[in-house]
């Protein structure tokens, strides 16, 4: 039996999500079948599919890439120690997430709150002021991708 590393997981969601945006990027407008999720997903053997052909947020936005600036793609780990907060900021950019431990409440501006369990894919909502925060006693870890564009901020605090 092979098992798989949440690494290596991780690393697959990365790679997926760079080949979804850049193939968003080419133009088609077509926006049907936007919440597409690995339900249905065909895969080869072994690979577990995150998220599919995905045109909207999790907010039902539309995903917007900056255009006519140089694309820069910028990858980190975040840890939420229980009760810890993000603190309220908005991305400008498009954001890929992968929840890899734990369970992550989101609170948004829009009056919306979402938890994700480990396991979950997303594409974070977009100029949309939201605050994360870990509620549960475990820490949470979650890979975050960013796909934005020279000059363009992948991420804007709140002024207080």
């Amino acid at each position: 039996m092979v098992t798989t590393s949440p690494w290596r997981r991780a690393a697959v969601a990365v790679g997926a999500a760079g080949i979804l945006l850049v193939s968003g990027c080419s133009g088609d407008s077509d926006a049907t079948d936007a919440s597409a999720t690995a339900s249905g997903a065909s895969a080869p053997a072994g690979q577990q599919v995150l998220l599919d052909a995905q045109r909207l947020t999790v907010l039902d936005q539309q995903i917007v890439y900056p255009k006519k600036v140089p694309a820069q793609v910028t990858s980190s780990i975040i840890e939420l120690q229980p009760g810890q907060e993000t603190g309220w900021h908005r991305h400008n950019v498009p954001m890929y997430a992968y929840i890899m431990d734990g369970t992550l409440t989101v609170e948004y501006d829009a009056g919306v709150t979402n938890v994700y369990p480990a396991g979950t894919a997303l594409m974070e909502a977009q100029g949309v002021f939201h605050n994360g925060t870990n509620k549960g006693e475990d820490p949470v870890r979650i890979l975050v991708v960013y796909f934005g564009a020279k000059g363009a901020k992948n991420t804007v605090e709140r002024a207080p």
